[in-house]
C-alpha cells in the first residue's frame, strides 16, 4: 500500500462526530484508535511475534509503557510504529470519551508499575486499557491475545 493511501485511509463508523479525523497520518505519526507495534532490536528477529506495543488516543497520540514507572506520550520507546491495528471506537464502553478515559487511566496505573518483560509490560498496559473500556464487551484482554491479534490484524505502515 502506498504512503499517500495510508494518509487518507479511514474506517467508516456511523456515529463519528463531524470534526473527528480517523485517518492514519504517517507524516504526523497519528494513529487514532489504534494499537501500534514496533520491533524490539534482536529479540523480534529471533521471535517475530515479539515487539513493543502502544495504544493511541482518539486524536492519534500514542501512549506506551516504556519502562519502570514511565509511560511515554507521543514518543514511542523503540521508534516509530511499523504496524498498526485500528479498532472501532464504537465498541468501547462510552465511545470516544470511554476510549480516551481508559487509555488515560491505564497509563496512570502503569506510571506506578515496575516493568517486567515477561508479565507486566507494554502489552499488559494496552490490555488494561482495553479491559477498562470493555472493548468489544470483553474484559479478558491480555498480552498473549494482543500479540496474536496484532499478527493477524496488524497492517504495515509502509
Amino acid at each position: 500500500m502506498k504512503e499517500n493511501q495510508l494518509l487518507t485511509e479511514s474506517q467508516d463508523f456511523s456515529d463519528k462526530p463531524a470534526n473527528m479525523d480517523l485517518a492514519i497520518n504517517l507524516e504526523r505519526q497519528r494513529f487514532p484508535f489504534c494499537i501500534v507495534w514496533t520491533p524490539l532490536p534482536v529479540l523480534t528477529y529471533l521471535l517475530p511475534f515479539i515487539g513493543h506495543m502502544g495504544i493511541a488516543t482518539s486524536s492519534g497520540v500514542i501512549r506506551d509503557f516504556a519502562g519502570p514507572y514511565h509511560v511515554s506520550e507521543d514518543n514511542m520507546t523503540f521508534g516509530k510504529p511499523t504496524k498498526y491495528w485500528q479498532l472501532n471506537y464504537t465498541k468501547a464502553k462510552g465511545g470516544v470519551q470511554g476510549w480516551d478515559s481508559a487509555v488515560t487511566e491505564a497509563s496512570e496505573i502503569y506510571k506506578t508499575r515496575m516493568h517486567n518483560i515477561c508479565c507486566d509490560n507494554c502489552h499488559s498496559h494496552v490490555a488494561r486499557a482495553l479491559n477498562l473500556m470493555s472493548y468489544d464487551n470483553s474484559n479478558s484482554w491480555n498480552m498473549v491475545k494482543l500479540a496474536f491479534l496484532m499478527l493477524v490484524h496488524g497492517k504495515y505502515v509502509r
